[in-house]
Order: structure tokens, then sequence, then C-alpha cells
């Protein structure tokens, strides 16, 4: 197995996690409102999967995002989060509304679309340099950049979500 297949491997079985801890959320849990600063479960999942889609279809292959294309309106999320500097996500969180189901739906394409994307690499192609100073990272190589920016974002979030769940009295983790 190659770097490129490895990393679509692993991002592959990272959405199969996410998407089990996802299957018996409410829609109660996903509008919790935890103690503290952290944002809903909904939100979280929102983030992470509109995240990868702004990174990976946008940033990374150059093209529009579904979100901003044949998936525009049709997120599941009743706003798209704050773009501006100084807006609020914490307040966006709070505020916004979200249908599971729809969302769920939007991520299945996203994850589809990332999918592509990967198979499309060689490992030649994980040596290119991808400027990431605007996230305070300065210039990395893709490898990095999905490794860290894609694969591991979505293991952070998995364990969020898991634990916005536990915090509930729910089972987080599904295994």
């Amino acid at each position: 197995m190659n770097a490129a297949s490895l990393l679509r491997d692993q991002l592959k079985q990272s959405h199969e996690f996410l998407e089990m801890v996802m299957n018996d959320v409410t829609p109660e849990q996903v509008h919790w409102t935890p103690p503290g600063i952290a944002n809903p479960l909904g939100a979280t999942y929102a983030h992470l999967v509109m995240g990868e889609d702004g990174f990976v279809n946008g940033m990374l292959k150059g093209s529009a995002p579904l979100m901003a294309g044949a998936w525009a309106g049709k997120t599941g999320l009743s706003e798209l989060p704050p773009s501006a500097p100084g807006e609020s996500w914490y307040q966006w969180g709070k505020q916004v509304r979200v249908d599971l189901g729809a969302l769920r739906q939007y991520a299945q394409a996203v994850y589809g679309a990332t999918d592509q994307f990967l198979a499309s690499l060689a490992d030649g192609d994980l040596t290119r340099a991808i400027d990431l100073s605007g996230f305070g990272l300065g210039n990395q190589t893709l490898a990095w950049t999905l490794s860290n920016g894609v694969l591991g974002h979505v293991f952070g979030h998995f364990g969020e979500i898991a634990c916005l769940k536990g915090l509930q009295g729910a089972k987080g983790l599904p295994f």
C-alpha cells in the first residue's frame, strides 16, 4: 500500500467511526447546550463536515465547496457559520438549528468528494507545498495537511462529539 492509499483508507475509517457515533443522536442531543463555552453537538458536527468540504473542495481542489454549489441550501443548517473575522462561532453554535438527517446526507456527499480527491493522488503529489499561513501554520506538505488538517480534524471532533453525548447520559463511543 502506498502513502496516498493509506491516507485514503484512514480517512474512510475515521468517517465510519464518526458516523457510528452519530447513528443514535437525537434532536434533543443535537441542540443541547453544554456548560462552559463548548458548542452543541450539532454545531460541532456541522463545523467538522463544512470544514472538510471547504478545506478539501475549496482549498485543496480549488473548486467551490459543495455547500456553495450542488448542496447550497441543503446542508440541514438554518444558517451558515460566520465567515468574517471577529464573528462568533460560539454564538452561531448556540443559535443554529440542525436538521440532522439532511446534514448527514450532506456529510456523505462531502466524504465522497474527499475520497475521489484522495483516489486521484499519487505519492509524489503528497510533497506539494500548501500555504497554511492564513491558519498560522506556514507552508506544509499536502501529506501533512491531509494527515493533520483533515484526518486529525475528524478524529478530534469525533472524540468531542462522543464526550458531548456522554455528558448527556448517552453512550458516547459506539464500541
